[in-house]
C-alpha cells in the first residue's frame, strides 16, 4: 500500500505517535540556480518540496517531528575499509565493546576476538588487494569456464587502466602548463572565470589557453580542482595496475590465513583504524550515517542515537568472502542492529560463506543495507552479476528479507537524477538515495566530497537506524519495508546506463520506485509500531 493511502492515526496508543501527514508531491520543477556552496555540502539533508533539491528531508524531519522525542541508543556496523576512529566528528559516536578491557591482549567478553574495543579488523596489516578476477587466475580457482569468465574481465579492465592513464597524465600535464602560462600572464596565482573572459589573448597560443581553461570553469570546476581531480584519476588507475588488475600481486600475505578456507579463522585483531591516510572510504561512509550532529564541525550524519562499530574488512581492491562472512557474523553477534555495506564485486567464489552469514543475521533481526553498485547496469539482466546480494544464482526469488539495496542520486532533479555511475533494476535495486557529490569525513579530521552508491547506502542506513532507534519494536523487515512504502515516487524520465544510455520512467529502475525520505519513514514506523498501519 502507498503511504499517500494510509489513514492517518485517530488517537494516540504510545508517546511515540507522530500525527503529521506525511510529504507528498503534485508537480515538481527542477531548481534553476547552482546551489549554493551550503546546500552542494548538505544537499543530501534537504527537502524536494521545500528546496526543490531531492535530499531526504532530514532537516525537516528533526525540525517538524522530532524536537521532543527520545530515541535508544542504536549500534550500527559498517563493514568497510578502516574508519580513522581520532576523527573530530566521528570518535564521539563510536561503539565500544562493554565486555572488553583495551590492550590487555585477553579476550574479556569471550566473543572469539580479543581487544576488539570499537569493532573488528579482518584484514590484519594489509591494505592493497588484488580484484577477485585476478586472485581466481593466479590460484586458478572454479572451474574452466569460471576462470575463462574471469580473463575476459581482467582483460577488459587492464585495458582500459592501460589506455586511460596516459590519457589522464597527457591531460594533466598540458593543463598545468597552460595554468603556469597563463598565471604569468595575468600576473597573479589565482584567477576566475571572469579574469579569462576580460583577458585579451596577443596571440593563438593564448586564444587556445583561454578556452582551454574556460572551460574547465565551464564544467563547474576551478583549474586547482581539476588538476586534484586528474591526480586522482591517475593514481586510481595506476594503483589498478600495479595492485588491484596485477595477476601475480598477493596482498594477503601479510595476514597469514588462507583465505579460502573458512575454517581457518584464527586472524586479524581488534584495531579497525586505518592503516594509511588513503584508507579514507570507511571514514566517509561512517560520517554520511552519524557523524556528531550539531557540534559545529565540519558536517552532520543522517542519524542521531547512532554507535558506529568499525569491521576493517574491504581493502583497497576486492574483499574476500570469507572476511565479509565472518564480519556479518561479527556485527550480529555483538549487537548491531543495522550493517551498512558499500562494497561490492563481480566475482564471488564462495558466496555460499555469505549467503549463509546473511541469513545468520536475519535470525538476529539485523538489516542490511547494500550499495547497488558504480558501473552503470541494469542488475535485472542476468549477465551483470553483482556480490553480495539476496538471490543466489540458481535462484531469482529473494531468500532473505533483511536485504536492501541503494541505487544513488544526483542533486539535479530532472533527466540527470540518476548519478551516471549508478547501476539500477525494477526487481534488484530497492530504492534511490543521495550519492552523488556528497560531502563526508575523511582521516586527519578532513572532510571531503565524493560519489557512490557507495555514499547512497550510508544515507539509508542512517534512516534504518532512526527508525530503529525511536520505534525499537519494528524488527528488520517491517523497517525495510518502512522504508520503501515512504519514499518518495517521481513522475519523470531519468537517464540510466550511464551517459550513452537511455531514458526509463524513475518508476521503473527500483523496486519502490522512489527515493528514499527520512520524514515520511518516521512518520509510516510511528503508525505501524502504534498498530495503526499493517506492513
Amino acid at each position: 500500500m502507498g503511504l499517500i493511502t494510509l489513514t492517518l492515526a485517530t488517537s494516540c496508543t504510545t508517546s511515540s505517535l507522530i500525527t503529521a501527514p506525511p510529504i507528498t508531491y503534485s508537480s515538481l520543477s527542477p531548481k534553476q540556480a547552482e546551489l549554493t556552496d551550503q546546500q552542494s555540502r548538505h544537499w543530501g539533508h534537504l527537502d524536494l518540496q521545500k528546496d526543490t533539491i531531492p535530499g531526504m528531508s532530514v532537516d525537516r524531519a528533526y525540525a517538524e517531528l522530532l524536537k521532543k522525542k527520545k530515541g535508544e541508543p542504536v549500534i550500527v556496523a559498517v563493514i568497510d575499509s578502516g574508519i580513522d576512529l581520532d576523527h573530530e566528528d566521528i570518535q564521539e559516536v563510536l561503539w565500544t565493546n562493554p565486555g572488553e578491557k583495551p590492550g590487555d591482549g585477553i579476550d574479556n567478553d569471550g566473543n572469539g576476538y580479543i581487544d576488539d574495543i570499537h569493532g573488528y579488523n579482518f584484514l590484519g596489516e594489509s591494505y592493497n588487494e588484488q580484484m577477485e578476477m585476478a586472485r581466481i587466475l593466479r590460484l586458478k580457482l572454479g572451474d574452466e569456464a569460471y576462470q575463462q569468465a574471469a580473463r575476459e574481465k581482467l582483460d577488459e579492465k587492464v585495458a582500459e587502466a592501460k589506455s586511460t592513464l596516459p590519457q589522464i597524465r597527457q591531460i594533466r600535464q598540458v593543463i598545468t602548463m597552460a595554468d603556469g602560462m597563463m598565471q604569468e600572464a595575468l600576473g597573479k596565482k589565482t584567477y576566475t572565470l571572469e579574469d579569462l573572459q576580460n583577458f585579451e589573448p596577443q596571440n593563438g597560443q593564448q586564444q587556445q589557453i583561454v578556452a582551454m581553461l574556460s572551460q574547465v570553469y565551464e564544467m563547474g570546476q576551478t583549474v586547482p580542482e581539476a588538476l586534484q581531480d586528474l591526480e586522482e584519476g591517475a593514481k586510481y588507475y595506476n594503483e589498478q595496475l600495479k595492485y588491484n588488475l596485477n595477476e601475480t600481486f598477493n596482498g594477503r600475505e601479510p595476514v597469514g590465513d588462507d583465505p579460502y578456507d573458512f575454517s581457518d579463522q584464527d586472524y586479524g585483531n581488534g584495531d579497525p583504524n586505518i592503516r594509511v591516510s588513503d584508507e579514507s572510504h570507511g571514514s566517509h561512509v561512517a560520517g554520511i550515517i552519524a557523524a556528531a550532529r550539531n557540534n559545529k564541525k565540519g558536517m552532520d550524519g543522517v542519524a542521531q542515537n547512532v554507535q558506529i562499530m568499525s569491521v576493517r574488512a574491504v581493502p583497497n581492491g576486492d574483499e574476500y568472502d570469507k572476511d565479509i562472512a565472518l564480519a556479518i557474523r561479527y556485527a550480529a553477534d555483538n549487537g548491531a542492529k543495522v550493517i551498512n555495506a558499500s562494497f561490492g564485486k563481480p566475482f564471488s567464489p564462495n558466496s555460499e560463506w555469505v549467503y549463509e552469514a546473511l541469513e545468520y543475521a536475519a535470525s538476529k533481526d539485523v538489516l542490511f543495507v547494500q550499495a547497488a553498485g558504480n558501473d552503470a547496469l541494469d542488475l535485472d539482466n542476468p549477465k551483470n552479476t553483482a556480490f553480495p546480494n539476496d538471490h543466489p544464482e540458481s535462484e531469482s526469488k529473494e531468500f532473505i528479507n533483511n536485504y536492501l539495496t541503494v541505487g544513488a542520486l544526483s542533486p539535479y532533479l530532472g533527466t540527470d537524477l540518476v548519478a551516471i555511475f549508478s547501476n539500477y533494476g525494477k526487481e534488484n535495486v530497492d530504492i534511490f538515495a543521495p550519492g552523488d557529490e556528497i560531502y563526508s569525513t575523511i582521516p586527519d579530521d578532513g572532510y571531503k566530497f565524493e560519489g557512490g552508491t557507495s555514499m547512497a547506502a550510508p544515507a539509508v542506513t542512517g534512516v534504518a537506524a532512526m527508525i530503529r532507534s525511536y520505534y525499537p519494536t519494528l524488527t528488520a523487515p517491517q523497517v525495510k519495508k518502512v522504508i520503501m512504502e515512504s519514499g518518495i515516487p517521481l513522475d519523470m524520465e531519468v537517464l540510466v546506463g550511464g551517459a550513452d544510455g537511455e531514458e526509463k520512467p524513475f518508476s521503473e529502475i527500483s523496486k519502490s520506485g522512489k527515493i528514499a525520505n527520512l520524514y515520511n519513514a518516521l512518520i509510516l514506523a510511528s503508525q505501524v509500531a502504534n498498530g495503526e498501519v499493517s506492513l
